[in-house]
């Protein structure tokens, strides 16, 4: 089975804001800040990033692995680093920041020692290494398989001098986008992916281009739907309608209609694309606004005649400006939240909002106002009455003991600027 080739997109890091290259130190055009590029990588079909921290002194290391380890916490897909790496512990802090994979450059003396060191450690997966020439490969191509993932190659001329030389996979970096010419490539065996300033600029259409490689024979991670619309039931006007949802927090946003031309654009550009009644056109969700919703899913009912579209929503649903189109109350029945996550929320909520707002005699303002140490021996004072608890054979002792110590564990959390989403994200990993 052929494995599926990478879209890479690079991010070059110079004092924490996204520039546009090595020897180019102004703004990416396009996007108000890095979060806001790595979102739209995030959502548009990109299958990795890499980074490429420019700093030059130590100050500005650290402000860029802070950016790094904060890029992290807010997308889906690996994420690779690199530059300004001396010695291990630079490895090891891009790693704490949360990259799956780090890249070291070929072009440095101290380069082998370090990955040799850096996969014993942490595994030969996580250790790329970036070539320009095949000077590295020549000289160390027994260690290229036993250290090295991955290759990230910076010079498409040649291709030919490093396959002979080594079976380690690599992406290839072209200057510009030629298809025919990319096609090619991605026809080699050992190519894994592709980047490329083209990749890089926040306003390429992703999708459509793996729909073009797809055309080209290359097996891309792009959308392959199992239903036609052929295949789905139309409503009398010969639509059909599509609930949309924030797949993140499962909030319905919307309700709008579907024609076979939207449906087929919405599966070719990942962005959801409808036919507007009123207007009597297609219309793709935020083009005149920037409100745009990229598809995460698309699942229909057991009558195969509506769609649920599970997406990422920038911006707002609504023409309004709210975040939903239902938000007009018709009736409500209190109820008590049962969904485990929500709940955790909820608590953590109070608990910052006792940080921000403290209220005299609260027990949480009193723990903030005592410091980290007691805060510590709370969570120390709960893990061992979880251990007496847990020698009881009535499990209602222990539901308490757990309580408590989640409630104090969210504490800790508050004091230190952790949320449940970093929790969540973190264990998805393992």
């Amino acid at each position: 089975m052929r494995e599926d080739k990478n879209i890479v997109a690079t991010i070059y890091l110079k004092d924490g804001k996204a520039v546009v290259s090595r020897d180019d130190f102004s703004p990416v055009k396009g996007v108000a800040d890095v979060y806001e590029l790595v979102h739209r990588y995030n959502d548009s079909g990109i299958d990795k990033i890499i980074i490429f921290d420019l700093s030059d002194n130590d100050e500005e290391h650290e402000r860029n692995i802070h950016t790094i380890k904060d890029i992290n916490r807010n997308v889906e897909i690996k994420v690779c680093a690199g530059g300004n790496i001396n010695r291990l512990e630079d490895i090891k802090k891009f790693i704490y920041a949360g990259c799956l994979q780090v890249i070291v450059n070929g072009s440095k003396p101290n380069s082998l020692e370090l990955a040799q060191e850096a996969s014993k450690r942490f595994g030969k997966e996580r250790i790329l290494v970036s070539m320009e020439n095949v000077d590295f490969a020549f000289k160390n191509r027994d260690a290229l398989n036993e250290f090295f993932h991955e290759i990230l190659l910076l010079n498409t001329e040649i291709f030919d001098a490093l396959e002979n030389i080594t079976d380690v996979p690599y992406v290839v970096y072209f200057e510009a986008c030629d298809y025919e010419k990319i096609i090619s490539v991605l026809k080699r065996k050992h190519v894994r992916g592709i980047a490329g300033a083209f990749i890089n600029d926040p306003n390429s259409n992703i999708m459509e281009l793996k729909s073009q490689l797809s055309a080209g024979g290359i097996k891309m991670d792009n959308f392959d739907p199992a239903l036609k619309w052929k295949d789905l039931k139309k409503n009398s006007e010969g639509m059909v309608p599509v609930i949309v949802q924030d797949y993140r927090t499962d909030e319905v946003l919307m309700l709008a209609y579907m024609n076979e031309e939207a449906f087929e654009t919405t599966i070719n550009t990942g962005k959801m694309t409808y036919y507007s009644r009123s207007r009597g056109e297609l219309w793709t969700k935020g083009m005149t606004s920037g409100h745009v919703q990229y598809v995460k899913s698309l699942t229909t009912d057991c009558d195969y005649d509506t769609i649920l579209a599970q997406v990422s929503q920038v911006g707002v649903a609504c023409h309004t400006g709210r975040p939903s189109c239902f938000f007009n109350e018709i009736v409500k029945k209190e109820y008590i939240e049962k969904n485990p996550l929500k709940i955790l929320e909820d608590v953590y909520g109070i608990i910052m909002d006792r940080k921000d707002n403290p209220r005299e005699g609260s027990y949480t303002n009193y723990l903030f106002d005592k410091g980290v140490d007691k805060i510590l021996k709370k969570i120390g004072e709960e893990s061992t009455e979880i251990v007496i608890a847990a020698k009881n054979p009535d499990p209602e002792e222990i539901k308490y003991e757990i309580s408590d110590l989640l409630y104090h564990i969210m504490v800790l959390m508050a004091e230190k600027g952790v949320t449940w989403k970093d929790i969540m994200q973190e264990l998805s990993k393992r």
